[in-house]
């Protein structure tokens, strides 16, 4: 290569390091634009206006999720006011009303699948999303156990009531009561609510028990109470069986807040 050809070469090398310096800057003045609007008020860019249409899709996720809650607590109230009422009616319209809370689920759970797939939360977005799904299957077998107390209210309406039907009065109040508290611990994410909304279901446990047993003694003292106490029994377990899914749901609730595993009724 002789001296003008090495010569042209360095001219060459020359003209392509400036070009790509040219490049560079042009690079940074374009970021800078893209930027600016953001400092000056101007237009978002895409992240924040995604960011804002998924905090909008999850509050109303949550929305409906508390309005599904709602609606079970009530439909526990209703079937244990049709049973100490003797009200066949209150107690069809509580059956008939579990048709609403599967409908509100099935809405609930479109949402959650709707908004995983367009907007792609992770971490804790995802496992908020994915909590208050389970937690719609929990609110929905609630409904089938209120709905099965009022059957059982329904067959019993006829009849004289056995006792009072003991404490299982009570215990529907103490159900829907702890309904209610799950769903506060939710809203707010509250580990400290949802600890002791869980506790209390040693409290519908011993009100299930002492049920039992006052109503077997009663089924033993006159074989003419064991169509009424049998029914009175299976009322009182769907009712112990909802106390027990409240619990899953505050397990959830100390997940969501503090990331721990923890079963909550050893």
């Amino acid at each position: 290569m002789d001296e003008q050809q090495r010569s042209d070469q360095a001219a060459d090398i020359g003209d392509g390091t400036t070009d790509q310096a040219d490049a560079a800057a042009d690079g940074a003045v374009g970021s800078a634009e893209a930027v600016e609007p953001v400092a000056r008020g101007g237009p978002r860019p895409a992240y924040y206006a995604s960011r804002e249409t998924l905090d909008r899709e999850m509050r109303a996720i949550k929305d409906e999720v508390l309005r599904m809650g709602s609606l079970v607590a009530s439909q526990i109230g209703a079937a244990i006011e049709a049973l100490v009422s003797h009200d066949t009616d209150k107690a069809t319209a509580a059956i008939v009303g579990d048709g609403q809370i599967n409908e509100a689920q099935r809405h609930v759970a479109s949402l959650i699948t709707t908004t995983i797939a367009t907007q792609q939360p992770v971490a804790r977005d995802l496992r908020f999303l994915l909590a208050l799904d389970h937690v719609t299957y929990e609110l929905e077998r609630m409904g089938d156990h209120a709905a099965s107390v009022a059957k059982q209210a329904r067959k019993l309406a006829p009849y004289p009531p056995l006792k009072r039907y003991v404490d299982l009065p009570l215990m529907g109040e103490l159900a829907a009561e702890q309904v209610r508290g799950v769903l506060r611990a939710l809203v707010d994410l509250d580990e400290h609510t949802a600890r002791e909304v869980a506790a209390r279901d040693d409290e519908m446990d011993s009100l299930y028990h002492r049920i039992f047993d006052e109503v077997l003694e009663l089924m033993r003292a006159d074989p003419g109470n064991v169509e009424r106490g049998t029914r009175v029994l299976f009322a009182a377990h769907y009712l112990e069986r909802i106390g027990d899914r409240v619990t899953n749901i505050a397990e959830d609730v100390v997940f969501l807040a503090t990331g721990d595993i923890e079963d909550l009724n050893p």
